[in-house]
């Protein structure tokens, strides 16, 4: 591996899951400073786009190079058709110079690349365990000084070094964490075990408010903190058109943070969305369909034989549905049988004032022939006038 730059044109899940995340939350801004930290994990922006049209364009542009490796030139002919589109005029330096383009278009391709990158890679090293984290220079042809005098540093995981100084830690840094098992590993990825963090490392520059050697706005793990943050974008996904809206709820249950979700869940998780028809079929006012603390609890004691990369199939069960039953006036089952596996049952329900919507039960069918057709007789004869 020779640093973030090498995974631009190679997307990996963990990658574009993390970036997937901020598209739930578009953020108006004139200036990138606007939202601070990790707030940038939270939400995507682009300075000087303020209306939700462009955001939303430029946001597909983005997630087209992640998920399919596109180069720089392609998302600059992306962003080209966008402008031109929608006729985007922001007062920043270089509008409508071609250097000013140019300029512009490298800094967002290359930021939301390299802090999704990181992101993606902080989720994959937190998967691993390892025992050691490693620093690495990413060899920019103008280094920064602080960021060499940490090359080869080996700290655990849980180290505060990480909070704040995570890569990349600035525009255009190219630095990278790889992980060791033990000290003899970290040597081999070019750690240095025996060396020391430099005197001062913790350090505030006064100019820019954050320790010397990170960029203002940089002092941060990036998606140290996303897993966590899904269940306060559920009232956006609503908002989105129907494709981008699953794509984002699939992308984040393959995320870790589902699974550790599960083990200890508070706040909602989305996992599915019901086309308009079933959601105002059962009187509910939104399409996302969502887990509670209290239906885990219940589904891992009723069926612990579920993994969480089984609630990848909700989703389906919606959309391929051979069976659907309105069961009651707020609550409607889904079926999928399928020939090549046993397939699943899944309800979902509406609250009374149909604010809210949520999966009461998720269940694989019986692979027995017999149990499975009983099952689907008694679900049939459950449907409502």
């Amino acid at each position: 591996m020779t640093g973030v730059l090498a995974s631009f044109g190679k997307p990996f899940d963990y990658q574009v899951a993390a970036f997937r995340l901020r598209l739930g939350n578009l953020v108006p801004s004139r200036t990138w400073d606007e939202i601070a930290g990790a707030e940038h994990d939270r939400g995507f922006m682009v300075a000087g786009a303020i209306r939700a049209d462009i955001l939303a364009d430029l946001a597909a542009a983005i997630d087209k190079a992640i998920s399919q490796g596109t180069t720089l030139e392609e998302f600059r002919r992306d962003f080209r058709s966008i402008v031109a589109a929608k006729g985007w005029q922001i007062s920043l330096a270089g509008q409508g110079t071609k250097g000013g383009e140019a300029w512009r278009t490298r800094v967002i391709y290359r930021t939301n690349m390299a802090t999704s990158y990181a992101a993606g890679r902080m989720a994959q090293l937190v998967k691993a365990g390892f025992a050691f984290w490693v620093y690495r220079h990413g060899a920019s042809v103008e280094p920064r000084e602080q960021h060499l005098a940490w090359d080869g540093l080996v700290l655990e995981p849980d180290h505060p070094f990480w909070a704040t100084h995570a890569p990349p830690n600035g525009w255009g840094c190219s630095c990278y964490i790889v992980g060791a098992r033990n000290p003899g590993s970290a040597k081999r990825v070019g750690g240095r075990p025996e060396m020391k963090l430099p005197d001062g490392w913790q350090a505030i520059d006064k100019k820019t408010g954050v320790q010397i050697g990170i960029d203002k706005g940089w002092d941060h793990a990036p998606g140290a903190s996303v897993a966590q943050l899904v269940a306060q974008m559920v009232p956006k996904l609503a908002a989105l058109p129907p494709k981008p809206s699953v794509d984002l709820i699939q992308s984040w249950l393959r995320l870790d943070g589902f699974a550790n979700w599960m083990r200890a869940p508070t706040g909602l998780w989305p996992v599915a969305r019901l086309p308009e028809a079933a959601a105002e079929a059962i009187k509910a006012k939104t399409t996302v369909a969502s887990l509670s603390p209290e239906t885990v609890a219940k589904q891992m004691r009723a069926h612990p034989e579920l993994a969480a990369l089984d609630y990848l199939m909700i989703q389906r069960t919606v959309d391929a549905a051979t069976i659907r039953v309105q069961d009651s006036p707020n609550s409607m089952i889904f079926v999928l049988e399928d020939p090549e596996a046993p397939g699943y049952v899944l309800v979902v329900k509406a609250t009374l004032s149909g604010n809210g919507l949520f999966v009461t039960s998720f269940l694989r069918l019986s692979s027995d022939q017999v149990k499975r057709d009983e099952t689907i007789r008694r679900l049939l004869k459950k449907q409502t006038a």
